[in-house]
C-alpha cells in the first residue's frame, strides 16, 4: 500500500492538468459542443492507497473539505472521475482571433451576497471578484416585441409584471416558514409536498403574463419546469437563498460578481495546494465497509481509509456499488433526485456592440430557445461575449437538434433582442452539461413531489462510515458554489470529530 504522507510535487500534476484543460478547450471554436478537457490529463489513476480520509469527487465540495482536513493534519485522498477538477465550474479560453488569453466560465460562474463562504473562500486563495456588466437598459421579447426598459418591472405587460411581483412577495413570506435543516417539518409540509410549483401557480396567479414571468424565473433557478419541482422545494430553496429576489437578481443577487481569471480557479489553486493528494481519471466504481475500514475502488485502483466522504449529485452517487448495498430509503431519495437540464451557450463578437445601444446584454424573453442572457464579456470589454441559457423544455428539445440548428437558434434568438449586430459572431460556444457522464445535468438535483417528505432525512444522513456532501445537500445558498463549500466545510467537520 502507498502511504498518502506526500508533498507539494502535484503543483505539476494536478495545477498543470487542471490549468491545461482549460487552454486546450480554447480550440474547439465553431465546431459546436465543448470536449477534450479530459486528452491533457495524464492516464487513469492505478495502484492502491491508504488514507485517513477518501473523498469522491474533485469538485468544490470535496476540495473544501480536503483543504479543511489536511490543515486539522488528516491524511486525505481525493479521487476524481474526470482528468480535471472544478466538477460543474469550468473555464474556456476564447479562440483566436478573439484574444486566446481570455477566459469565459462554460460553467458555474456567479458569486454574490450574502455568500460569505464562497466570497471567505476566494480571498483565502488570492482571487478577485469583478461586477456583471449590469449598466444600461433591459430587453424584454413578448408577444414578437423587443421592448427596452429600466428597472425591474418590464413594460411590455404592466398587470401581468404586478401580479409577478407580489406572487415574488407572497413566495418569499412562504419560504420563511421552511426550516432549512428539515423542510419536511413545516407546518404545511404535507400540503406543499403534495402538488407541483406548476399546481400552485394554476391556483394563484390569474394573469396569463403572470404566469409568464414566474415560469421563467423558476426555469432561469432550476433549469427545469414548474411542473417538475416540489413547491415544498421551491419554498426550501427560496429560503435557502434569503429570497426569491436574491436568486434572480445581478445587483445585489445571486449574479453580482464574476471571478478573475474564471470561476474554476477556485478549484484549481485547492488542488494545487493539496499536490498529489488529488487523484485524477479516477472514477469511483464501488465502496466496500467492513471491519471499521472503506475501500474506495475503481477499474485500476483502490484506496483504504477510515472515512469516506461522497461529493457526488445524489443521482450519480446512485451509480457506484455500495457493499453491503445502502439501505432501501436512501436509495430510493436518488432514484428520486433528477438534474435540471440546461445548455449553455455563448457567442463571441469584437465588441459588446449592445453597450453602444445603452443595453446591459440582459434579456428576458417568452420565445426560445434562448429566453435568458447576460453579458459575459471580460472585464475590460475588448471583446464581446453574450450568454445565455437554453434550460427546462427548450434545453430538452435543443438535445433533439443538430448542433448547426442549435446554433441557429441561438444566434436568432440574440438578433431578436440586440439587432444584427448579432448575426455574425467569431465563435459560437456551447456546453450542453447532461450529456457531460460525470455531471448527467446542472444546475444541480432538485426534489419532485413527495421526496422531502419521505425521504428528504436521507440527505445528508451518514451510511455506516459514509457521508455526505456536495451542493444538494447544502441548507443555505443550495444548488450554488456557497452550498458547495458549506457542504465540505460540513463534512470534514463531522468526519474529524469521529476520527
Amino acid at each position: 500500500m502507498a502511504d498518502i504522507d506526500i508533498d507539494r510535487r502535484s503543483l505539476l500534476l494536478t495545477g498543470a492538468a487542471a490549468l491545461g484543460s482549460a487552454a486546450l478547450l480554447g480550440g474547439c471554436g465553431n465546431s459546436g459542443p465543448i470536449g477534450g478537457a479530459e486528452a491533457s490529463a495524464p492516464s487513469a489513476t492505478s495502484g492502491d492507497y491508504q488514507a485517513d480520509v477518501v473523498i469522491v469527487g474533485g469538485g468544490v465540495a470535496g476540495l473544501t473539505a480536503a483543504r479543511r482536513l489536511v490543515a486539522a493534519g488528516v491524511r486525505v485522498l481525493v479521487a476524481e472521475a474526470r482528468g480535471r477538477v472544478g466538477g460543474r465550474t469550468l473555464n474556456y479560453a476564447l479562440s483566436p482571433p478573439a484574444h486566446s488569453d481570455t477566459i469565459v466560465e462554460v460553467g458555474g460562474q456567479w458569486v454574490g451576497p450574502t455568500q460569505d463562504r464562497v466570497l471567505a473562500l476566494i480571498d483565502e486563495l488570492g482571487l478577485s471578484t469583478f461586477p456583471t456588466y449590469n449598466d444600461g437598459s433591459l430587453i424584454d421579447y413578448r408577444n414578437g416585441r423587443a421592448v427596452s426598459y429600466d428597472g425591474r418591472v418590464p413594460p411590455t405587460d404592466p398587470i401581468g409584471a404586478a401580479e409577478a411581483g407580489l406572487t415574488i412577495e407572497r413566495l418569499n413570506a412562504l419560504a420563511e416558514q421552511v426550516p432549512l435543516d428539515a423542510p419536511w417539518t413545516a407546518e404545511n409540509a404535507e400540503e406543499w409536498d403534495s402538488q407541483t410549483f406548476q399546481t400552485w401557480m394554476d391556483q394563484n396567479l390569474i394573469t396569463p403574463g403572470g404566469k409568464s414571468l414566474v415560469q421563467l424565473a423558476i426555469e432561469a433557478v432550476f433549469s427545469a419546469q414548474p411542473r417538475d419541482l416540489s413547491l415544498l422545494h421551491v419554498l426550501f430553496y427560496i429560503h435557502s437563498a434569503g429570497s426569491l429576489d436574491a436568486l434572480i437578481d445581478t445587483a445585489g443577487g445571486a449574479q453580482e460578481s464574476r471571478v478573475v481569471g474564471g470561476t474554476q480557479l477556485i478549484a484549481q489553486r485547492m488542488a494545487a495546494d493539496l499536490g498529489e493528494r488529488v487523484l485524477l481519471n479516477a472514477p469511483v466504481s464501488e465502496i466496500e465497509q467492513g471491519d471499521g475500514t472503506v475501500v474506495v475502488r475503481g477499474n485500476s485502483f483502490s484506496i483504504k481509509a477510515q472515512r469516506a466522504i461522497v461529493t457526488l449529485p445524489p443521482t450519480l452517487a446512485a451509480r457506484i456499488r455500495y457493499m453491503p448495498a445502502l439501505t432501501g430509503l436512501r436509495d430510493q431519495l436518488t432514484q428520486r433526485m433528477p438534474m435540471g437540464t440546461v445548455i449553455k451557450v455563448q457567442c463571441v463578437y469584437p465588441t459588446p456592440f449592445w453597450r453602444m445601444d445603452g443595453l446591459s446584454g440582459q434579456a428576458t424573453s417568452d420565445t426560445g430557445p434562448v429566453k435568458l442572457t447576460y453579458d459575459n464579456s471580460p472585464p475590460d470589454g475588448h471583446v464581446g461575449v453574450m450568454m445565455g441559457f437554453i434550460e427546462g423544455e427548450e434545453g430538452r428539445a435543443a438535445m433533439r437538434m443538430t448542433p448547426e440548428q442549435r446554433r441557429a437558434g441561438v444566434i436568432e434568438s440574440f438578433v431578436r433582442y440586440f439587432g444584427e449586430g448579432a448575426a455574425e459572431p467569431l465563435d459560437y460556444i456551447e456546453q450542453n452539461w447532461a450529456s457531460e457522464e460525470w455531471t448527467r445535468g446542472c444546475y444541480a438535483g432538485y426534489m419532485p413531489p413527495g421526496v422531502w417528505l419521505d425521504y428528504g432525512d436521507q440527505l445528508s444522513m451518514p451510511a455506516g462510515l459514509l457521508h455526505w456532501a456536495g451542493s444538494e445537500t447544502a441548507s443555505i445558498w443550495n444548488g450554488y458554489i456557497d452550498g458547495a463549500v458549506r457542504s465540505g466545510e460540513q463534512a470534514a467537520a463531522q468526519v474529524q470529530a469521529l476520527l
